[in-house]
Formats: C-alpha cells, sequence, structure tokens
C-alpha cells in the first residue's frame, strides 16, 4: 500500500486507470481510520459545469510523476457512488463505495465511520 507521508503532494495529480486511459483529477485521500492508511481517493470528473467527486481504491495505486495509476477501468471509476465537489462522505454512504468495487465492508467495534479524509 502507498505511504502517507506524500498524500499532499499527490493532489492536483492525474488519475488514470491501468491502460493509462485519464480518468480525472485527485481530489483528495480517505485513509482507513483503524491504520491511517490511504484506502481511496476521491477523482474530480465531469464537464466544468457539473463535477463531481467519484471514490476510487488505491489497493495496487502507483504514483508517478504527475499520475497516479489505480487498478480499476475508467468506466468502472466513473460509475463509483459521489459526492459533490463541496462535499465529504456520509459514514451511512461508507457501504455503497465498498459494495461497487466488491469490498467487504465492516464499520469499527463502536460502529464508528470506517474512512476519513485527509
Amino acid at each position: 500500500m502507498i505511504g502517507t507521508a506524500d498524500i499532499r503532494e499527490w493532489r492536483g495529480h492525474a488519475v488514470v486507470d491501468e491502460k493509462d486511459h485519464r480518468i480525472g483529477t485527485l481530489e483528495s485521500v480517505y485513509v482507513e481510520t483503524a491504520s491511517d492508511q490511504p484506502f481511496f481517493a476521491t477523482v474530480t470528473v465531469g464537464l466544468p459545469s457539473r463535477r463531481r467527486l467519484v471514490f476510487v481504491p488505491l489497493d495496487g495505486a502507483v504514483v508517478g510523476p504527475g499520475y497516479v495509476r489505480v487498478a480499476f477501468a475508467k468506466g468502472v471509476v466513473k460509475q463509483a457512488p459521489s459526492i459533490g465537489t463541496d462535499d465529504i462522505l456520509p459514514a451511512e454512504d461508507e457501504p455503497a463505495v465498498f459494495a461497487h468495487y466488491e469490498l467487504a465492508y465492516a464499520p469499527g467495534a463502536g460502529g464508528e465511520r470506517r474512512l476519513a479524509r485527509r
């Protein structure tokens, strides 16, 4: 998994799929609350008048000069659950993000959320 040391430097990088098709621009990183490790990224997609943020897992992602390559196809990412460009993922919407990528979801032992924005 990618380390947390340089998360702030990733903002604004192009996000591309495994075939180097541009998906959008990295907006922020969500870490797993239990480990504080990067888990999902939000990617700005859409037309300038209708931008939104979609979620993509960072498992298998590779950071290069000016880009982050994710392990999912552009079409899959663009169909992922989204939020507005000024919004934060509500805790009750976390399971849908995990389900879209067929990832297991379980809240913390005390029912706390699994993801936190960095």
